[in-house]
């Protein structure tokens, strides 16, 4: 049975708050200083979370800032729009040419023995901005309604002011009742200098979320659990590993009713074998790696969330959540995209039971 209990009457099933940037990335996995022709992306890990339940009918709000009269907000707003989601956001004025803009994210998806090489470019990134006064937070969670927070350690992390940002939401989600989903997506250059006070807020989100996600970095370097003892090549070994792992963060953050974390070795650029382990309630839930072919890697991770909240907001038994959630991250690596386009739940559930028969 499902352990999570979601809140009736809500205007959204899902709402992320987010700071959108630009993906430029080459085509035919060429790499970017070979390249003279790239393709442009609206993107943000949150939102490539959220797609999952947008494009399969549930409803998805976006908290953002954009540059105000910027084309690329005009561009980034068209695409989430496409995407089904409402978006409530600040407009933020440039401020000249060296104010504020959307962050670039630069993205060498690699092939074959060449790997994948990704270059951020966050320099006046107006997602920094992001203040909770500028939000009614009573209205958005009291009167329209949210069963589910999404919130992401690269939002809590990229100012002071967007720490307090997360940290407010939380609050007021745990207030009236909306459930709260935290992937702690530790980056260590947004730590630098920062520590103890990020730390602190990681902790106290940690400690009211309903669901923790993360890999053994993030539960080592942003929470300070221990993290799994080395399993080497042994996939059992490994997998015990990260079982113990998760228990310890159960013990100090015992409010969270589902833990989760993917697995994955790389063969070479465009086979990986790839799993995951959630802890649900008592119970275990473990996919065990299996090769996938990949286009592109990216966003695979972030797949895999949206899938399985997306099986959690529509009740499914918790078995199916992982496995869901497995199948849109494997979806993604087919998709130049970085968030996945699922055309039906038919489509994930053949992923799952490797069936890639054609369909007629």
């Amino acid at each position: 049975m499902a352990t999570i209990q979601f809140k009736q009457g809500c205007k959204y099933s899902m709402l992320v708050p987010t700071s959108m940037g630009l993906r430029v990335t080459p085509p035919n996995g060429q790499p970017i200083h070979c390249s003279d022709n790239l393709t442009l992306y609206a993107t943000s890990a949150e939102t490539n979370v959220a797609s999952v339940s947008s494009y399969l009918g549930l409803p998805v709000k976006v908290l953002t800032a954009f540059v105000q009269d910027s084309p690329f907000a005009s561009f980034i707003k068209a695409n989430l729009r496409s995407r089904g989601m409402d978006i409530e956001a600040v407009e933020v004025p440039q401020g000249g040419p060296w104010g504020y803009r959307h962050q670039i994210n630069v993205a060498d998806c690699g092939y074959g023995s060449r790997g994948p090489r990704v270059w951020n470019d966050r320099a006046g990134e107006v997602g920094r901005t992001l203040d909770v006064k500028d939000f009614d937070l009573d209205r958005i969670f009291g009167e329209e309604g949210v069963q589910l927070v999404h919130l992401s350690g690269l939002i809590a992390a990229l100012s002071p002011q967007t720490s307090k940002f997360c940290l407010e939401i939380a609050r007021a989600a745990k207030k009236y009742g909306t459930r709260i989903s935290f992937d702690l997506n530790y980056r260590a250059s947004f730590w630098i200098g920062r520590e103890q006070e990020l730390h602190d807020a990681f902790c106290e989100i940690s400690s009211i979320a309903d669901i923790l996600i993360g890999n053994e970095e993030d539960f080592q370097l942003c929470l300070g659990i221990k993290g799994p003892d080395a399993g080497g090549k042994d996939i059992a070994a490994k997998i015990e590993g990260f079982k113990e792992m998760i228990k310890r963060v159960k013990t100090q953050y015992s409010n969270a009713t589902v833990f989760a974390t993917t697995l994955r070795q790389v063969n070479h650029t465009n086979s990986h074998n790839w799993g995951a382990i959630m802890l649900e309630g008592e119970n275990w839930h473990v996919v065990e790696p299996r090769e996938i072919h990949v286009l592109d890697r990216i966003g695979g991770g972030d797949a895999f969330v949206g899938g399985m909240l997306y099986a959690m907001l529509r009740g499914w038994e918790s078995e199916k959540w992982v496995q869901f959630g497995w199948a849109t991250g494997a979806l993604v690596t087919t998709l130049l995209t970085d968030y996945a386009i699922p055309a039906d739940e038919e489509q994930i559930w053949s992923i799952w039971k490797g069936n890639a028969r054609v369909k007629r």
